[in-house]
């Protein structure tokens, strides 16, 4: 597969206006206006066509088929953290009929994919999500839970707006699906050979591409004889889209592994977007069928620290986990316990001691790309640029609907949510609502609030000139100091496994070793791993609770028959 992806060589150019070089790119043709309001009901949202089929041709890691039906012992299971990863793991062990508790330090649910309504109504998100084709975990997820139609389907293509508000296009929308479509999009030249080993042999070709893990994208895509050019204009804003770090710093693999499936599954590439906030439509319905499943959520709980003991044989086991929520303090004790934490949590959490296990030292070194979110309102459509007076016009909506990458401002990947996710952020009255993701984020981290806005207000008014003169009615900021890991070269064998060299101690998140890159799915998929090696170690955990327990018992005994000497001061 290293050899054979679907790309250009240096210099192939083709009808991108704005210069973007090395990639075939519709010019003049622009995504259809979004669709009003009222007539949403004609907007695809169903996961039952234009999915990849991940079943078949695909690599087998990336999509477990159904685990077998579970017959051991029921387990109580404890897991901290109510991100994407942690509740996947709850679905999955609740499934199979254990007793589950998530503990939340904050006050709402969703990770990285949360949202909560401030005092004045507004929706504000942790970051700007978008849902690939081939995001089965998640789309087999959201079909348990009922949250299956809350996705919008957007147009197959990947919008670039450049400065002056030239449009080009990466196109898939050709009759005939995979490879061609790709073929078509990536308009390959000698880079592309009469056969790609993806298609034959997909487990293979993910093996290739890993093994491009301790080499940047950037040196892969010269090496193929791409140019410096095609990467600032075109492969920078996707790869900060996708991993929150230009092409020079992110692996080979991790740039890859999503194109692999672009080239080899026509529905790969199509985009989706929530119909509104992550808390309504994907957080809440999962939250939903935990609850109506027996799972119970504790927010405000954090926790404080992760007891553990030796045993006579020298294996470690966790005892219980010091919680607290204020001034409130408790233990809580399970069969087998889950950190669904990012990575700087991770780190948090692990006994300074466990760093002796290799396994565990190798998490830090793990460190997480720092992002900043930024959601401006405007008192009209910023992203219409063929019609002035519909832009000033709040009758109506119109402008770009669909996730749109720029190589022209300090926010790689934004998109207009009152256009693509209207149900919560369309607003009668009231324009644009614009969502932009700074990346890198670490020269903003330190500036104000008011300045960072501003800031991205100008850039979007050099992107869009005809948007001279709306105004910015409301905006919010969001800072994470450490999001997504930064998936550098040689970064991969960190990763952990979700099972631990703890007997009853478990992992999952996106930054956790699976196929695919970190991300909703990859969290998704971590959780599914997290189960199977939950339930894969049912008898074993149920037996070190047995004698747990015993000993417990016997130090309570112990203790009842010490004479109480204390003396009173």
């Amino acid at each position: 597969m290293s050899s054979s992806i679907l790309f250009p060589a240096a210099g192939s150019r083709a009808g991108f206006r704005g210069d973007t070089v090395g990639l075939f790119l519709s010019g003049g043709r622009r995504p259809m206006p979004s669709q009003l309001k009222g007539q949403r009901l004609f907007v695809r949202s169903s996961l039952d066509s234009d999915v990849s089929d991940m079943s078949v041709n695909a690599p087998k890691g990336l999509f477990p088929p159904e685990p077998e039906h579970y017959r051991g012992p029921k387990l109580k299971v404890a897991i901290i953290g109510a991100g994407l990863a942690g509740m996947s793991t709850a679905v999955e062990l609740l499934d199979q009929g254990h007793e589950v508790d998530i503990y939340e330090s904050r006050s709402f649910i969703g990770g990285k994919v949360g949202s909560f309504v401030d005092r004045r109504g507004n929706h504000i998100e942790m970051g700007l999500h978008v849902f690939f084709g081939c995001y089965n975990n998640l789309f087999r997820l959201m079909k348990k839970v009922g949250a299956d139609k809350n996705l919008l389907v957007k147009d197959h293509t990947h919008t670039f707006v450049n400065k002056g508000g030239q449009i080009g296009e990466l196109d898939f929308r050709f009759p005939v699906g995979a490879p061609l479509h790709g073929i078509r999009a990536f308009l390959a030249t000698n880079q592309l050979e009469s056969s790609c080993p993806a298609l034959v042999d997909p487990d293979g070709a993910m093996r290739d591409i890993r093994n491009l893990d301790s080499i940047s994208f950037s040196d892969w895509f010269l090496s193929k004889g791409g140019t410096r050019m095609s990467i600032q204009r075109m492969w920078d804003p996707v790869a900060y889209a996708l991993g929150f770090i230009d092409c020079d710093n992110i692996s080979a693999r991790c740039m890859l592994t999503i194109f692999s499936l672009f080239a080899t599954k026509t529905e790969a590439s199509l985009l989706r977007m929530l119909k509104g906030s992550p808390d309504v439509y994907l957080s809440g319905p999962i939250r939903q069928y935990i609850t109506d499943k027996g799972g119970r959520f504790h927010l405000r709980w954090g926790c404080r620290k992760v007891l553990y003991d030796r045993s006579a044989d020298g294996e470690t086991y966790v005892t219980g986990l010091a919680m607290s929520r204020a001034t409130n303090k408790k233990i809580v004790r399970a069969d087998a316990y889950v950190a669904a934490c990012d990575v700087p949590g991770i780190k948090r959490l692990v006994p300074a001691q466990w760093r002796d296990w290799e396994f565990f030292d190798n998490i830090y070194k793990l460190v997480g790309v720092p992002v900043v979110t930024v959601q401006l309102r405007y008192n009209g459509w910023v992203t219409e640029l063929q019609d002035l007076e519909r832009s000033r016009q709040l009758r109506k909506a119109a402008g770009l609907d669909n996730l749109l990458y720029t190589p022209d401002a300090d926010f790689s990947c934004f998109a207009d949510l009152a256009l693509s996710s209207p149900e919560d952020y369309y607003i009668e009255g009231q324009g644009s609502l614009l969502q932009c993701v700074l990346t890198p984020g670490d020269p903003y981290m330190p500036l104000p609030n008011a300045e960072i806005i501003n800031r991205v207000a100008k850039q979007v008014l050099v992107l869009f000139p005809s948007s001279q003169g709306l105004e910015v009615t409301w905006s919010s900021v969001v800072k994470i100091g450490q999001s997504l890991y930064r998936e550098g070269p040689g970064k991969d064998p960190f990763r952990p496994d979700q099972k631990t060299p703890v007997k009853n101690f478990f992992l999952a998140g996106s930054y956790t070793k699976q196929d695919y890159i970190d991300s909703m799915e990859g969290a998704t998929l971590s959780g599914r791993q997290a189960s199977a090696y939950i339930c894969d170690a049912g008898e074993e955990l149920a037996a070190l609770q047995k004698k747990l327990g015993a000993l417990d018992s016997q130090e309570f005994t112990n203790a009842a028959n010490i004479r109480d000497e204390l003396s009173l001061v």
